[in-house]
């Protein structure tokens, strides 16, 4: 009998956390940009700075805009045959980089074998209570992510690092290719209907390397 009532007890626990849990398929999320400002001053950085991060997320499909005063660089990802294309203006000059399944799981090599150390640490963004995970990478780097778990989007592998993490991240850190550490944090999410016209891919206009 009290095995069937801590049964009965763990089924409830569960259903709950499932119950707080919102699987959205359709909404925007504005991203801020910083910088430690104790970090070495350039022009790169001083655009950064100046820069924004939006997400997009329909169904299978997700587009992530990172927008600053001199580029700007789209890439929309489709779920369901696990593509990519990277769209990358520099003023006049257009880009785009495409990437089938194969390449992209290998343009995200780098996360394979990561762990995700769990943390006490909670903090409130935007309204929703987040909770702190390390992610580790397999070179021993780590940096840290806060997310809500009472959003699951229904597609999380465009950004491949957070693809095991249970929630919507809202807030984390990353590392450029000189070393600087930037920091997302959501300022806004929107879930109202995302243009299908966000996910097509141009066919004309821009040169594919």
């Amino acid at each position: 009998m009290k095995k069937l009532i801590g049964l009965v007890a763990l089924l409830m626990i569960v259903l709950n956390v499932v119950a707080q849990q919102r699987v959205v398929a359709e909404c925007t999320i504005t991203y801020a940009i910083n910088i430690d400002d104790s970090q070495a001053s350039n022009d790169a950085i001083a655009s950064l700075k100046s820069s924004s991060k939006t997400v997009f997320i329909k169904g299978v499909n997700s587009r992530t805009d990172l927008i600053s005063p001199t580029f700007m660089q789209s890439m929309i990802y489709q779920k369901n045959t696990g593509t990519a294309a990277i769209l990358r203006e520099f003023g006049a000059n257009k880009f785009m980089t495409k990437l089938d399944a194969a390449k992209w799981k290998e343009e995200n090599k780098k996360f394979e074998g990561m762990r995700i150390e769990t943390s006490s640490e909670t903090k409130t963004i935007i309204g929703y209570e987040c909770k702190k995970v390390n992610l580790v990478m397999s070179n021993g780097s780590t940096f840290s992510v806060y997310y809500t778990p009472a959003i699951v989007p229904s597609v999380k592998e465009f950004e491949y690092q957070f693809k095991d993490i249970p929630g919507l991240v809202l807030e984390s850190e990353s590392i450029d290719a000189e070393g600087n550490k930037i920091r997302y944090t959501a300022k806004q999410i929107n879930f109202n209907p995302v243009p299908p016209s966000k996910f097509d891919i141009p066919t004309s206009g821009y040169r594919i390397l």
